[in-house]
């Protein structure tokens, strides 16, 4: 049988949503990806790359091109990010990535990104409505976690912040639209983001010095 047709078959029913299987292995991977984030480790790259295959199968299974098309960015990101913490010499001494807080300048960057592509995006959903059935916030979630991703690469504290905007609206949206299972699973997110806020903020706030990094990352970071 292929393992590809699988990943769109129910895998069970819960609080009336059909839960296929797509979704479910694709959000147990998301939530070890956002764990090992947490960490620091630099697994939660490839974690997060499969994540996004098993859902880009998925959606190409289904004839889904606007899935499709969403989630190869999402694997391209992963991909880049993966490629950052892994360059130069970026890591602590416990073998997990060092983290900072951005500059006021990435900070605006990083939110003005957000914030123009949440409008290019939205306004693309709308013109081609196949791609969302809720042009708007589908563009918001989408865009926000393009955001949190690039964070996450740059080792900025702020990827948290980006990731709790995001779950600000995933979870009334996914209850709202009568997905409850979706919605538990962005609460278990939400969870794990504000765990993860708590121990990278303290990361921050160790006074060792900073590791050297290459000249082009513009990145720094704080021995743990």
């Amino acid at each position: 049988m292929n393992p590809v047709a699988l990943l769109g078959d129910e895998a069970f029913t819960a609080f009336g949503q059909h839960v296929i299987y797509s979704d479910l292995i694709g959000n147990v991977i998301g939530l070890a990806g956002l764990a090992l984030g947490w960490r620091r480790s630099v697994l939660t790259w490839p974690v997060q790359v499969l994540a996004g295959a098993v859902l880009v199968c998925a959606y190409y299974q289904a004839q889904l091109a606007g899935g499709v098309g969403k989630q190869l960015l999402v694997v391209a990101v992963a991909l880049w990010g993966w490629w950052q913490w892994r360059r130069g010499n970026r890591t602590a001494e416990d073998g997990a990535i060092t983290v900072r807080f951005a500059t006021p300048r990435e900070r605006g960057v990083l939110l003005a990104g957000t914030v123009l592509g949440t409008l290019v995006v939205g306004g693309l959903f709308t013109l081609a409505p196949k791609l969302s059935w809720n042009p708007w916030p589908d563009a918001y979630i989408f865009v926000g976690t393009l955001a949190a991703m690039t964070a996450q690469a740059r080792g900025l504290v702020e990827f948290w912040f980006a990731w709790l905007l995001v779950d600000v609206v995933g979870v009334p949206l996914a209850f709202s639209s009568g997905l409850p299972f979706s919605g538990l699973v962005y609460v278990l997110y939400l969870g794990l983001v504000l765990w993860g806020m708590r121990s990278w903020w303290l990361r921050t706030r160790s006074a060792a010095p900073a590791v050297s990094l290459p000249r082009d990352s513009a990145v720094e970071g704080v021995r743990p």
